[in-house]
């Protein structure tokens, strides 16, 4: 039998000594696994080890790896110190060691909390160490945001890293000092707007001088700081620039919360509006007084100029330069509106820089789109359903597979909600636990059973469209014979466009265009 050992350091106990070095956690548990697997007998096939990553983590990339392999079963058994080091996630566990491990013929054993999916009987204690995981997780998540944003509204700073121009106060935690190295560039992106400087032109004279832009400033330094993954990210850029001359904490004032997590399950964050911010003022000396942050923000407001009054530019964040990835910035000269790369004029040699009308671009999108339009309109219309139908029934099939995996899972909290109820009836459980285990099993019971109603309700829907046939061609007729795009037809139809550079001796701009359907 062959065995994959996973390791995982849990965020609360790290105790590294240094950024390459494995922390002693981990390697108590290496130590550990591979004296258990000797003494089973097992050949040890590999050891797979996700040092600093949460439980919850999904993106942790030896679990993922571990995974794979599991799934071409390169070995037998998958041995963790407890099962919380696998994943904290219900969701998981029975998606994997309840579900997929099986089907692929993996075994599944952690050697403290006695989890063993070759003992049948103890499925019952998976399932119930995987909710309070569950629990441990949504219960710390709650304790971190209160405990945050309290301190958020006190002022403190809860950052990972300084705002560049700053630096964490090795004396004073949350509080912020001015690292003037960093300050000295600030003042003069601020002292060089004010007296005329344009934001590409700053930044523009910046890359020329070799200094490093933030990210890049806290690489230099030892920062663990994470690089953009775009050409040319140690560039300065338009939007630093724009960012830095807008951030009030540069003038002594806290500002926090700009962005909020999604969920405790992921890492994603959304933008939050800015009544939601917490903006506590003096918390810091500042790096701008408050005369030249006056004046800065005057002329910000009075160079704004929006694409059109009270509305957004037609392609604003979909058009990309094909060179370097960045989003193309618009501009307006005679009357007329044209995009363009925004590093552009930032550093010679920074991109090739990709240039284009808004008309001619609407235009060449419109001719793409109507072309399409012509190929599926001309379509055998037979052929058309089917392919149609075809696509509905994969979705059908898809939602019914859920279905049965969601009424199983309903079963089995049924059928946990009568045990517990036994183990209390035989004096194995106190009455508390009982009430607490059998409250929080039917509260998931019933979460499920919501589910399935709704994915009822979606199978009856396609079962609807499949009945009424095919309707492509009433949703490609409205969007044939345009004239002109609107911001809506835009956000619908397409992903991103990618622009390149006019290709000499033409006038034609090659572009690529990634639709959303």
């Amino acid at each position: 039998m062959k065995a994959a050992i996973y390791c995982r350091l849990s965020e609360e106990d790290r105790n590294k000594q240094a950024v390459t070095d494995d922390s002693n956690s981990i390697q108590n548990q290496k130590s550990m696994l591979m004296q258990y697997a000797m003494e089973q007998g097992w050949e040890i096939f590999g050891l797979y080890s996700d040092d600093d990553y949460a439980g919850a983590d999904r993106r942790r990339p030896e679990f993922n790896r571990l995974l794979k392999d599991a799934e071409h079963h390169k070995f037998d058994i998958v041995l963790c110190k407890t099962q919380s080091r696998f994943t904290r996630e219900l969701e998981l566990v029975e998606k994997y060691i309840h579900g997929l491990f099986p089907i692929w013929g993996i075994r599944f054993v952690s050697i403290v909390d006695n989890a063993d999916t070759a003992n049948k009987g103890n499925k019952k204690a998976r399932q119930i160490n995987g909710l309070i995981n569950e629990w441990y997780l949504e219960d710390m998540s709650e304790n971190i945001r209160s405990v945050l944003t309290n301190r958020r509204k006190n002022g403190f700073h809860i950052g990972a890293f300084a705002l560049y121009g700053y630096r964490k106060d090795p004396h004073q935690k949350g509080h912020l000092i001015i690292d003037e190295e960093a300050a000295g560039i600030v003042r003069e992106v601020f002292t060089l707007f004010s007296q005329g400087y344009g934001k590409t032109a700053i930044a523009r004279l910046l890359n020329d001088r070799g200094i490093p832009n933030p990210t890049e400033y806290k690489r230099l330094h030892g920062l663990r700081y994470q690089q953009p993954k775009q050409k040319n990210s140690t560039l300065w850029k338009y939007s630093t620039i724009a960012d830095m001359l807008e951030n009030e904490m540069y003038c002594g004032n806290m500002v926090q919360g700009k962005y909020g997590s999604v969920s405790y399950k992921t890492k994603q964050n959304k933008p939050r509006p800015k009544s939601e911010w917490y903006i506590v003022e003096g918390t810091h000396e500042p790096i701008i007084d408050r005369a030249l942050w006056n004046r800065v923000q005057t002329l910000l407001s009075q160079k704004a100029k929006p694409f059109a009054v009270g509305t957004i530019g037609l392609f604003a964040r979909k058009a990309r330069c094909a060179n370097c990835g960045y989003a193309m910035r618009s501009s307006k000269n005679h009357g007329k509106h044209y995009l363009k790369c925004s590093n552009r004029h930032v550093a010679k040699d920074a991109c090739i820089g990709s240039f284009i009308s808004v008309d001619k671009l609407e235009w060449l999108v419109i001719d793409e789109l109507n072309r399409l339009a012509v190929e599926y309109l001309d379509k055998d219309e037979l052929s058309q359903n089917v392919e149609f139908c075809d696509s509905l029934q994969a979705q059908k099939a898809r939602l019914l597979s859920d279905l049965t995996l969601y009424e199983k899972k309903i079963a089995e909290y049924s059928k946990a909600i009568w045990e517990v109820y036994m183990d209390k009836a035989k004096g194995f459980l106190s009455e508390s636990d009982y009430l607490e285990m059998s409250r929080e099993f039917t509260k998931e019971r019933d979460r499920l059973q919501d589910v399935v109603a709704d994915g009822q309700k979606q199978v009856a829907e396609i079962e609807e469209k499949i009945a009424a046939g095919d309707n492509r061609r009433e949703r490609i007729e409205q969007y044939t014979n345009l004239q002109h795009l609107t911001r809506e037809v835009v956000e619908t139809l397409i992903d991103y466009v990618s622009v390149g550079k006019r290709i000499p001796g033409t006038r034609d701009v090659p572009i690529e265009i990634h639709w959303n359907f």
